[in-house]
């Protein structure tokens, strides 16, 4: 069975940071595009963060640029999100994603984990 389990939110001060984990088991991903989505309450959700299994191309939303960095480890078969310089409106539940596909976006997701920033 594939799992994505995520871990590491919690709550933080605006300006604060926080490191994001999710561990896959079940298979490798090491040849698949993993990413970061987040759905904040009443909003749907939206991307985050993605990298290729190389790591050769990354991508952010605007919103975080700057901020956010997206890691892997392939060995671990861990995703990373580093998240610095946070804001009260990054207050959402973060969801790790993977194995992306053009026809059926990402097929693989995990639970989600809660990230709040007080201001």
């Amino acid at each position: 069975q594939v799992q994505l389990v995520e871990s590491g939110g919690g709550l933080v001060q605006a300006g604060g940071s926080l490191r994001l984990s999710c561990a896959a088991s079940g298979r490798t991903f090491s040849r698949d595009a993993m990413a970061w989505f987040r759905q904040a309450p009443g909003k749907e959700r939206e991307f985050v963060a993605a990298m290729t299994s190389s790591g050769g191309n990354i991508y952010y939303a605007d919103s975080v640029k700057g901020r956010f960095t997206i890691s892997r480890d392939n060995a671990k078969n861990t995703v990373y999100l580093q998240m610095s310089s946070l804001k009260p409106e990054d207050t959402a539940v973060y969801y790790c994603a993977a194995r992306y596909s053009t026809s059926g976006g990402y097929a693989y997701w995990g639970q989600g984990t809660h990230v709040t920033v007080s201001s």
